[in-house]
């Protein structure tokens, strides 16, 4: 599966932005998909995650404040973010990977297949 991530931009402090990750192929349905960031300097980190099953597990530094979902008729992937603060400012990525339980919904290792990436700055 290919994944494209688009969405990011500059917002201001307590700003939302929706981004979106359009997969590849017939089978985005089979697949749990993660979104992760990561900033100059450090290792990219989990953000949120939804499995086949609906299941969805938060990073807590963003739990209430994000929303992950998917549309499997589309294909596509979203992240809702609300209350953005500066610290929230990185390179959001999405992936994709199969056989993810729910126990490592929230480990890098447990997705294959990653976008490129979308930057997103939240200035204070």
């Amino acid at each position: 599966v290919q994944l494209q991530a688009s969405g990011g931009g500059l917002v201001q402090a307590g700003g939302s932005l929706r981004l979106s990750c359009a997969a590849s192929g017939r089978t985005f349905n089979s697949y749990a998909m993660g979104w992760f960031r990561q900033t100059p300097g450090k290792e990219r980190e989990f953000v949120a995650a939804i499995r086949r099953s609906g299941d969805v597990t938060y990073a807590d530094s963003v739990k209430g404040r994000f929303t992950i979902s998917r549309d499997n008729a589309k294909n596509t992937l979203y992240l809702r973010m609300n209350n953005l603060k500066p610290e929230d400012t990185a390179v959001y990525y999405c992936a994709a990977g199969q056989g993810v339980i729910r126990t490592t919904m929230r480990s890098q290792a447990s997705y294959a297949y990653w976008g490129q990436g979308t930057q997103v700055t939240v200035s204070s």
